[in-house]
C-alpha cells in the first residue's frame, strides 16, 4: 500500500451568513494540525459556499462521470484528489442543511471507498439528527462513516460570543481523526482498483497500476524477498536490488515506467520499462515468492512487453545461474546475446513484431 500522505477535507457545511461552522472548522483544524502532521495526514479547509454549486443542474446522472459545467467540473476533481472527509454540519429541522445534500448528490464515483466523519453542533441534539440523516446519505454513495464523531452542544461551546468547545471535545476530534487515517489507509485498495489506471490482474482479487516514488517503501521489500534468492543462485551478494535503500527505489520510480500488481494493500509483483533509442529495456521483474508459479511473471512480462510499440526489441537481463529465469524468457521468445552487459549476467532479447 502507498506511503503517500492523505488528503483529508474537512467540509464546512453551512452557508448561512454568519453561521458558527466556519468557527467550528478553524477550531477543528488548529486543533488537529500537530496530529495530523504525525499521522502523515494533510488538512484541507473548505466551505461549500465557497464552490458556488446551485441545485443540480446536469443533465447526465452522477454515477456517469459525465459533467457538463465547470462547477460540477470543479467540484469532481476536489472530491476524486481527497482520501477522506470531515464534514462540519449544523442541524436544521432534525436533518442537515440542503447544501450538503445537494453537494452529495452531485458526484457519484468520487465518493466511493473513502471515510467520512461528522462534526456537529447544535442546541438540543448537539446536531446529532442531522448526522444521522446524513449517514443515510453517504452509505449510498458508498463512502464510509465513522463511528467517532463530535458533537458541540452550542450552549457548552460557547463563551460569551466566542467559540471555546472543552478539552473533551478536543479529546473527541482527536479520536475521530485517528480513526479516519486508520479507515482511509485500509480502504486505499478499494479506491485503487476503480481508478482508470488500474487493470484487472491474473490473480482473484488483484490488479495492476502504475507505481511511483510514494511506492519505494512497498518495492523495497519485494525486492529484497525476491532478489535474496538470485543471490543464493547466483553466489553473489553483487545484486543492486538487494543494497538499493527506499531513498535509492523512489529515485528510480520517478525514472522509470513501473507497474505493480497489488491485492488487498500488499504488492505482490512489478516490473518495469524504459526506451533507450529503438531497444525497449524491461527489468525488476520480481513475483512475491509464495506466488510463484501461478502465471503472474508471464502477466507482467506481457504487461512490460505491451509498451513496447515503435521498439525494435525488447532486451533484459538476469543471473548467468539463474535457470528458471533464463528458461521463462526463451519460453517467451527471447535469445541469448552473445555478450552481458555486466559480469555474472546474461541478456536476452526478441525482436518486436509490428501489428498488421
Amino acid at each position: 500500500m502507498t506511503t503517500k500522505r492523505l488528503r483529508i477535507l474537512v467540509l464546512v457545511c453551512s452557508t448561512r451568513p454568519n453561521a458558527l461552522g466556519p468557527g467550528v472548522g478553524q477550531w477543528l483544524t488548529d486543533t488537529l494540525g500537530p496530529s495530523a502532521d504525525l499521522l502523515g495526514a494533510d488538512l484541507v479547509p473548505l466551505a461549500i459556499g465557497d464552490l458556488g454549486l446551485p441545485f443540480l443542474d446536469e443533465e447526465e446522472h452522477p454515477s456517469t462521470g459525465i459533467h457538463q459545467h465547470e462547477h460540477t467540473r470543479r467540484w469532481s476533481r476536489i472530491v476524486d484528489g481527497a482520501d477522506g472527509f470531515v464534514l462540519v454540519t449544523p442541524e436544521y429541522n432534525y436533518g442537515m442543511p440542503a447544501t450538503l445534500k445537494n453537494a452529495l448528490d452531485y458526484l457519484g464515483p468520487e465518493w466511493a471507498w473513502k471515510p467520512v466523519g461528522f462534526v456537529s453542533y447544535g442546541h438540543t441534539s448537539a446536531g446529532t439528527r442531522a448526522v444521522q440523516h446524513a449517514k443515510q446519505v453517504v452509505t449510498t454513495l458508498r463512502l464510509v462513516p465513522l463511528g467517532a464523531t463530535v458533537a458541540l452542544r452550542i450552549a457548552d461551546a460557547m463563551q460569551g460570543d466566542r467559540l471555546a468547545p472543552e478539552a473533551r471535545h478536543a479529546d473527541a476530534a482527536e479520536g475521530l481523526l485517528a480513526e479516519l487515517v486508520r479507515l482511509a489507509r485500509a480502504l486505499a485498495p478499494m479506491r485503487e482498483r476503480e481508478r482508470t489506471a488500474s487493470v484487472a490482474g491474473p490473480l482473484p482479487g488483484s490488479y495492476a497500476r502504475p507505481l511511483g516514488p510514494d511506492d519505494a517503501a512497498e518495492v523495497t521489500v519485494l525486492q529484497r524477498c525476491c532478489w535474496m534468492e538470485e543471490s543464493i543462485v547466483n553466489d553473489t551478494l553483487a545484486i543492486p536490488a538487494l543494497h538499493e535503500s527506499p531513498a535509492d527505489v523512489r529515485a528510480w520510480l520517478a525514472d522509470w515506467q513501473a507497474t505493480g500488481l497489488w491485492r488487498d494493500g500488499r504488492l505482490l509483483g512489478m516490473v518495469r520499462t524504459r526506451r533507450t533509442g529503438t531497444d525497449l529495456h524491461v527489468g525488476r521483474l520480481a513475483v512475491a515468492p509464495d506466488l510463484r508459479g501461478l502465471g503472474v511473471g508471464r502477466w507482467l512480462l506481457r504487461r512490460a512487453e505491451s509498451a513496447g510499440e515503435g521498439a525494435g526489441r525488447i532486451v533484459l537481463s538476469t543471473g548467468a545461474a539463474s535457470h528458471r529465469n533464463i528458461a521463462l524468457y526463451q519460453r517467451q521468445g527471447y535469445e541469448l546475446l552473445p555478450e552481458a552487459a555486466e559480469a555474472g549476467a546474461v541478456d536476452l532479447a526478441k525482436t518486436v513484431v509490428a501489428a498488421a
